[in-house]
């Protein structure tokens, strides 16, 4: 008689429909250097069939040559097609079509205590699966080029050394994050790069081959408003930008911006988050005055910035 299949609970049933969703296209990402100095590893995920791959932008740093192998056993040479430091992502094109490929979900729906999954492929012949919860969102990460990358999902599942560039996947089996990073000096925390961002990084790689942006010089977080504020201000978005730090001698500080302020609206556009300010940080928008309303100790401020280019 054969074995009746395991049932399993609705916790388990959920990783493993994420791991069965996203594995497959989960790659393990070889870059290689000069003589000199040592060849890096990480993961990446695929998200066309003809082998678009997201990562970090610090696997594939200065590589001189790239490349990527999945669970099936099957290895290919992988070319950049962009890297954007900013944000510690990276695109690769694989030397492959017909790949299997993994759908980007949404980080701005993520809520914390949701159930998120981290994929990785430190081998290049298994993927390796964690499971945990999202922890925090809007957080801001400090790399070790001192780079401040802003709006990060903070999460308890633990990554595995080769895991960074892998998808944070949730329990629909969508990627909703590209892991970055743990922080050595807390046990247990980890940190992705929302895919809201990412997928708006990656489409600029794609087409131009870098990211053109705007920056005001301030590090900023997302966060959700009183119900009463609100109502008061008769704003649809909830969702805002406080101030974490001032760049001196940045935009922000020019035009009297302080920590602890919260951006409500850019250029008469609600900012919702720091994913929303991003995406008003257009090339465009550098060099020209913009209104930013901010919400200080209470009371409504209005301020002049001109945002300066960057990229």
């Amino acid at each position: 008689m054969s074995a009746e299949p395991l049932s399993l609970d609705p916790y388990s049933a959920r990783v493993a429909h994420a791991f069965e969703q996203v594995g497959p296209a989960v790659a393990s990402i070889v870059a290689r250097h000069s003589a000199r100095r040592h060849g890096g590893q990480g993961s990446g995920v695929i998200f066309t069939p003809d082998g678009y791959l997201l990562t970090n932008s610090h696997v594939v740093a200065g590589a001189e040559a790239l490349e990527a192998s999945l669970p099936d056993g099957s290895h290919y040479s992988a070319s950049l097609v962009g890297d954007d430091p900013a944000t510690d992502t990276a695109v690769l094109r694989l030397s492959g079509n017909g790949l299997p490929h993994a759908t980007f979900g949404s980080s701005a729906r993520l809520r914390v205590g949701q159930l998120v999954v981290a994929i990785g492929n430190p081998l290049g012949y298994q993927a390796t699966v964690t499971a945990g919860i999202v922890s925090a969102l809007g957080r801001s990460l400090r790399t070790q080029s001192g780079r401040l990358i802003e709006s990060v999902i903070q999460t308890d599942a633990p990554l595995n050394p080769g895991n960074s560039g892998g998808p944070l996947v949730d329990g629909t089996g969508r990627v909703v994050g590209i892991n970055t990073a743990m922080a050595g000096y807390a046990q247990g925390i980890c940190f992705a790069i929302g895919i809201d961002t990412a997928a708006d990084v990656a489409q600029q790689l794609m087409r131009d081959g870098r990211v053109r942006r705007s920056r005001l010089g301030l590090a900023g977080q997302s966060i959700a408003l009183d119900r009463r504020v609100v109502r008061k201000l008769a704003r649809a978005a909830s969702g805002a930008v406080m101030v974490m730090e001032v760049e001196p001698g940045g935009p922000a500080a020019k035009a009297g911006l302080i920590r602890g302020d919260v951006i409500l609206d850019f250029a008469g556009e609600a900012v919702s988050g720091v994913d929303a300010l991003h995406r008003l940080l257009t090339a465009e928008r550098a060099t020209r005055d913009a209104e930013l309303r901010v919400m200080r100790t209470g009371k409504l401020v209005r301020v002049t910035v001109r945002p300066e280019a960057d990229g």
